[in-house]
């Protein structure tokens, strides 16, 4: 996924609210940005860290830019987190992951929770209910882990996707993991013990787990390669 405007490099100050970013500009100026993240942001909001912004064009929103990367502890990461579906999709397409699956759809309801899954695959070897979880706490070291805030919608996901399994489909749970410092993924349990133990419970029920780095550059993000999701 190359960006199709380019990226507008800046400093991150703070975050104010959820949605609210403070950054400085090339030339000394402060801008407040939109930050499309609902998590924590746990380990990311490192102040005066490189950062880069994209301009909607669109003098009319209240925010007109979107907060996309910063580097921290010389890792770059992907904050964005509605790029993740487009990019598993992306990576799909292409044919580096669950290839022979040419029928993809978004956001199609499922299960018995009122749910959408972030990506429905079919083709003549069935189908398969794909749902991605963005990935951007971690440690120098390379350990990253999930989530960075209680998740009942993520424990909720898994029990759809175990619901999956038992109905005769493929089910996975795909960790897009936005840090080009990636090594490894474990679930969070001190931060959410019940998704925990949801994970390991759909893992042994045959929900296929799995993780992919990305390569992050402020002029183009892409599925780089598969990590090992550990599971203690």
């Amino acid at each position: 996924m190359r960006f199709v405007t380019p990226l507008i490099p800046c400093v991150f100050l703070a975050r104010r609210k959820r949605f609210f970013v403070d950054v400085r500009l090339a030339d000394g100026s402060e801008l407040t940005v939109h930050c499309p993240n609902s998590g924590s942001m746990k380990g990311c909001l490192e102040p005066e860290a490189p950062a880069w912004i994209s301009d909607s064009g669109n003098p009319k929103r209240a925010l007109r830019h979107t907060l996309e990367l910063m580097r921290v502890g010389g890792a770059h990461l992907l904050l964005n987190t509605q790029r993740p579906n487009a990019l598993a999709e992306e990576a799909i397409r292409a044919g580096t992951l669950l290839s022979g699956y040419p029928d993809i759809q978004r956001e199609v309801r499922y299960g018995t929770e009122n749910s959408r899954v972030d990506l429905h695959l079919s083709g003549p070897s069935g189908q398969v209910f794909v749902e991605v979880k963005n990935v951007t706490m971690g440690t120098p070291d390379g350990l990253c882990r999930f989530p960075d805030a209680v998740t009942e919608r993520g424990t909720k996901h898994l029990r759809e996707l175990m619901g999956v399994v038992a109905a005769g489909h493929r089910a996975v749970l795909l960790f897009c993991v936005s840090r080009d410092d990636a090594q490894r993924v474990q679930p969070a349990d001190d931060i959410d013990p019940v998704y925990g133990q949801a994970l390991r419970a759909a893992a042994a029920a045959g929900v296929e787990i799995m993780a992919w780095r990305l390569a992050i550059t402020p002029e183009e993000v892409r599925f780089d390669r598969p990590v090992p999701v550990e599971l203690p």
